[in-house]
């Protein structure tokens, strides 16, 4: 598929600036532009590290340099990686025991990192929370961490949301002394959270095949519950996120369906990504974010691609080649194995904008 997409197009008011300079994190120095509006930045899950990749699918930078490298100073099984500022935001989320040799050679009895990091442009982490291959649910602990949300305070001293899945609950850290200010419990494998304009919080409670949208108070009421879109029930919420006309996007994983829909389950828009000529059968989304310009981009998880598809459905960019993992040291256009999230660097379409 030629990538036929312009990278013009975006919100001039959600740009983030470029930093100007490239660094490949562990790699040496390559051509491009960090941090440059309309690059994509992609968790390459399986290949253990977060990588930005330019319009033509080359690799800008990255952290973690393989999946060969399961060591704290890279990342494991990452899941979601958003850009704020210079620095990137990531999910260290581990990879579980017992997957198929082509999906990982690396983890047949699985491997830990469950932590959140902060990393920036040289590839140096600059604040963690979670401790590197130590499970648990204490202060500074974590289980299984899927997403995390960068939460712009007033007086700078920001906060952090995580989706702390194994544990079954959203926790909102503060980023100067990693104390807890916020939690909502009681969630079966939640996989997002995004803050959302009227200030509550929306959350896909992925293993009971729902989004909540909550207040952001304690104790926390649910405002909405979505389950449901064009009469299929939802199965494996994977994303939500709330778009400018107040629909809902949801990245409705079981279903390979990616689908914009409101209270009333209305289905606007929806798209089957296991159609697809060569496609796994039940690739499994992970995440579907709408651009700007009207594009919806999805990382589909076991098709071992992220695609964009404008709004009739058609395909208009692609990268990795579908259901065939693999690993590529500078591109991401043939090779890539289970990339999970892919956002587009300043366009916060439906998002928390980190600023």
């Amino acid at each position: 598929m030629k990538n036929k997409w312009p990278l013009g197009g975006l919100c001039m008011g959600a740009l983030l600036l470029a930093a100007g300079g490239l660094l490949i994190a562990g790699a040496g120095h390559a051509q491009g532009t960090f941090n440059h509006p309309g690059n994509i930045l992609i968790t390459d899950q399986f290949n253990n590290r977060v990588i930005e990749i330019d319009f033509a699918g080359n690799i800008v930078w990255q952290f973690g340099n393989g999946p060969g490298n399961t060591t704290p100073s890279a990342i494991i099984g990452t899941n979601d990686a958003e850009r704020v500022g210079d620095l990137t935001l990531m999910a260290g989320t581990g990879i579980p025991a017992g997957l198929p040799a082509s999906v990982t050679t690396h983890c047949k009895k699985g491997c830990a990192d469950n932590r959140v990091l902060l990393v920036n442009q040289r590839g140096n982490i600059v604040w963690q929370y979670g401790q590197f291959n130590v499970t648990g649910s204490g202060p500074n602990q974590l289980n299984t961490p899927v997403q995390t949300t960068y939460l712009p305070e007033p007086n700078g001293d920001d906060h952090i949301l995580i989706s702390d899945q194994g544990n079954g609950r959203i926790i909102e850290v503060r980023r100067s002394d990693k104390a807890i200010v916020w939690e909502y419990d009681g969630l079966n494998n939640p996989n997002s959270a995004e803050l959302l304009t009227n200030g509550n919080i929306l959350i896909s409670d992925e293993n009971n095949n729902q989004a909540l949208e909550v207040t952001h108070t304690t104790p926390s009421n649910v405002v909405h519950t979505y389950t449901t879109a064009g009469g299929m029930a939802f199965s494996g919420v994977a994303f939500a996120s709330r778009l400018p006309n107040s629909h809902t996007l949801i990245t409705d994983s079981n279903n390979s369906r990616i689908v914009e829909t409101d209270e009333k389950g209305t289905d606007f828009w929806h798209f089957f990504t296991n159609v697809r000529a060569g496609s796994n059968p039940s690739p499994l989304p992970t995440r579907a974010v709408r651009l700007t310009g009207g594009d919806t981009l999805i990382s589909d998880q076991f098709n071992n691609q992220v695609i964009r598809v404008d709004a009739s459905g058609n395909i208009v960019a692609s990268y990795g080649t579908i259901n065939d993992p693999g690993f590529s040291p500078s591109s991401a256009l043939t090779k890539m194995n289970g990339p999970y999230s892919a956002y587009v660097i300043g366009d916060y379409t439906g998002m928390t904008p980190p600023f």
